[in-house]
Parts: C-alpha cells; sequence; structure tokens
C-alpha cells in the first residue's frame, strides 16, 4: 500500500474553505485543472454511493465513488471505480482543519500499484492534481497584498 499526502495552509475561516470544497462533484468550481464532473444516475452528490464521472472531450476519463461526507468534520472520502492511470484501491480523503494562520488543507491517498509506477503516480496525483488544486486555494483565501 502506498501513501500520498499533500498539505497547506490557507488565511481563511475552515468553515469558509470547506464551504467551496466541501460538495462531492464541485472540484470545478475551484480547481483550476479538472473539467466539471457529472453526478451519474441523478444521484445526491452529498450521499455515500453518489457516482461523479470527470470527462475530456465527451470521453469519460474517470470515475470517482464518494465514500463518506462529514461536513462537521470537514471530510470527504472517495475511491476511484474506473481510470486509465493504473492504481487499484485508490481511496483519497480531502479535509479541512483549523490552523492558527486559518486552515489546514489535506489531500491525501492510500494506493496500490506496481512498485515502478509509484514515482509517475505521485507526479501525476501528488504534484499535478493535488500541489495544483492546493495552490489555487491558497492564491483564492490569499489576504489583500
Amino acid at each position: 500500500m502506498h501513501t500520498l499526502t499533500r498539505t497547506t495552509v490557507v488565511t481563511a475561516d475552515p468553515d469558509a474553505v470547506w464551504q467551496l470544497i466541501g460538495t462531492f462533484g464541485g472540484l470545478a468550481d475551484w480547481h483550476p485543472l479538472l473539467p466539471p464532473s457529472v453526478i451519474e444516475d441523478g444521484a445526491d452528490p452529498e450521499t455515500p454511493g453518489a457516482v461523479q464521472a470527470f470527462s475530456v472531450n465527451g470521453q469519460v476519463v474517470i470515475r470517482e465513488r464518494l465514500l463518506e461526507k462529514d461536513d462537521a468534520r470537514r471530510t470527504i472520502r472517495y475511491t476511484i471505480q474506473e481510470s486509465a492511470v493504473p492504481v487499484s484501491d485508490y481511496v483519497a480523503t480531502l479535509s479541512v482543519h483549523p490552523h492558527h494562520a486559518g486552515a489546514e488543507i489535506h489531500w491525501t491517498a492510500t494506493y496500490e500499484a506496481a512498485p515502478a509506477l509509484v514515482p509517475d503516480i505521485e507526479k501525476h496525483f501528488g504534484d499535478t492534481i493535488y500541489t495544483t488544486g492546493l495552490n489555487a486555494l491558497k492564491e483564492r483565501f490569499a489576504g489583500p497584498a
């Protein structure tokens, strides 16, 4: 089992951050690299079991299933149900925690993959997806210059 973790601190109230990022199916609202997703079968995006599909040029590139959403703990857990990326047992958690400077955002995942593929998976998910999204949040919640 491999673990991937990226974090950042933003100068904003944790509840304000959660208001923006705490919606399953709402990643494209704040993440600059991700296309809008569609919640399949008219499911409630707040209910575990809901599946979101991301498409590029009409082709589904990844499907994720909501495992848990806890507004009180400001946590979303989801799993990849279908992806071109060669991982299995992928479970990610996006969470917001109080921090003396505002809010600390954690984006973590555990997954199985061939050891030779781990550096590429770290780069794809960790550096490209997670870090880019976290940097966008940091910029969005930055105080006046």
